[in-house]
């Protein structure tokens, strides 16, 4: 992971055209998120919007990942490889992207529903979204990165549902993955570092419906819900700018 570098109110600027993009193109994805479509056509959709921008997709190739997004389904956490899978009524797909504009990175992820879905993994939804915002309320200056942790452990702890651990936010803009890390529970063995002016951060909990335990699938990458239950995943790339967060992958 690169170190920890701080950006200036104009690389915050370039960012956010960066994050503005990969915003959108969620939403041309999300437009098309339908029964009986492939994770692999809404790969396509993703690339083919993101290159008519004139931009990359950040996670191709990356380490050698194959796609422009990574399409967990159900119990599927992260890093789901599109595919020939078709998405049924019932299904949640978790979409991950990442976008470099003009050199600068942004990443986002948010889960979508296929149709109507049980009311439990409604409310793991709600509630997994939520908790990214309490998370970011925490990411300003006179705070420090576990305030992040604490404030979305907290908020999504009443329900029940398992954090995942073994993955965590991070540092974006001038590359993908920076540092600090940003759990989204309090781990005191964490580098609990000040939030600064000019930090950017990709802030993302990953939440289960049952146990917070993962594993990875054969194919080296699918992070998957031990016990089988369904997972969400929701993050913004995030600036302290005059000491208080600010959301650049909104539109």
């Amino acid at each position: 992971m690169t170190r920890l570098r701080l950006k200036s109110k104009d690389e915050i600027k370039k960012i956010k055209a960066s994050a503005r993009l990969l915003a959108l193109t969620l939403l041309e994805v999300e437009r098309n998120i339908v029964p009986g479509i492939s994770t692999k056509e809404l790969d396509l959709i993703a690339y083919d919007f993101i290159i008519k921008n004139r931009a990359k997709p950040a996670f191709k190739g990356y380490h050698g990942f194959k796609g422009t997004i990574c399409a967990s389904v159900n119990e599927e956490v992260i890093h789901g490889i599109p595919g020939k899978r078709k998405l049924a009524s019932g299904d949640i797909i978790s979409i991950d992207c990442g976008v470099i504009l003009d050199g600068f990175y942004s990443d986002m992820a948010k889960t979508f529903k296929v149709g109507s879905v049980d009311p439990s993994i409604d409310k793991l939804l709600e509630v997994t979204n939520a908790s990214l915002y309490k998370g970011i309320a925490e990411m300003k200056v006179g705070n420090r990165i576990l305030n992040i942790s604490k404030a979305i452990e907290e908020y999504i702890k009443p329900f029940g549902f398992g954090i995942v651990r073994e993955y965590t936010g991070h540092g974006v803009g001038f590359q993908l993955h920076e540092e600090p890390s940003v759990p989204n529970y309090y781990a005191p063995f964490f580098k609990n570092i000040r939030i600064q002016e000019g930090m950017v951060l990709a802030i993302e909990p990953m939440v289960n419906l049952k146990g917070h335990k993962v594993s990875i699938k054969s194919d080296g990458w699918t992070v998957f819900a031990s016990d089988l239950s369904y997972s969400a995943h929701f993050e913004h790339t995030v600036a302290v700018v005059d000491g208080l967060p600010l959301i650049l992958s909104e539109v």
